[in-house]
């Protein structure tokens, strides 16, 4: 049940245009354009960049591996998933969530 943190790493990277760097004591997980998830230096949990109405539907769908993270990041839709609980079809469907809000947008003609 449980996804270890190496997987998880692997899981983020196979996203297109995924990338990683260092975050503090976090690694980061960036598309072209922004950060969409950190994992946990000591490998105990991921954070997922969603937007508010995400983070409720992962933390009321599967509350005992995603909680908002405290503070005002967790007001704006960033979310805790524990790596010791959460189940890997669950996670990928978290990742490519959180990387589909931080995917580059298309370029949209000007005008004239």
């Amino acid at each position: 049940m449980a996804v270890t943190p190496a997987r998880a790493k692997e899981l983020a990277l196979g996203l297109e245009g995924a990338s990683e760097r260092p975050h503090f004591d976090r690694t980061a997980l960036r598309t072209p354009r922004k950060t969409f998830a950190t994992l946990a230096g000591d490998g105990a949990d991921i954070n997922l960049m969603f937007d508010p109405d995400l983070r409720d539907f992962f933390c009321e769908q599967v509350p005992l591996a995603f909680a908002p993270v405290p503070g005002g990041w967790g007001r704006m839709g960033a979310t805790r998933c524990d790596l010791g609980v959460v189940d890997e079809a669950t996670l990928v469907s978290a990742l490519k969530a959180a990387h589909a809000l931080a995917a580059p947008r298309p370029k949209t003609p000007r005008k004239r």
